[in-house]
């Protein structure tokens, strides 16, 4: 019989501080160097990643624990 572990992410985070640790944690390392930056009311994403792939869901993970809007996504694919 297998049994499956699974990850828990903090609920919700608010600060940017938090919501890097929240996207760290739900994508387990797969961007580099995060950085959220709060500016005008929404969030700018920051950071290092090796496919488009995780660099939509590093996105993603922050627009469902946060209700700002993202500005920008500046996270690099090389």
């Amino acid at each position: 019989m297998n049994l499956l572990t699974f990850r828990t992410c903090a609920p919700a985070p608010l600060s940017p501080a938090e919501l890097e640790a929240h996207v760290q944690c739900r994508l387990s390392g797969r961007v580099r160097d995060l950085h959220v930056v709060l500016r005008d009311q929404g969030l700018i994403l920051q950071g290092h990643a090796l496919t488009y792939y995780a660099k939509q869901l590093a996105q993603h993970a922050v627009m469902e624990a946060s209700d700002l809007p993202i500005l920008a996504n500046e996270i690099e694919v090389s």
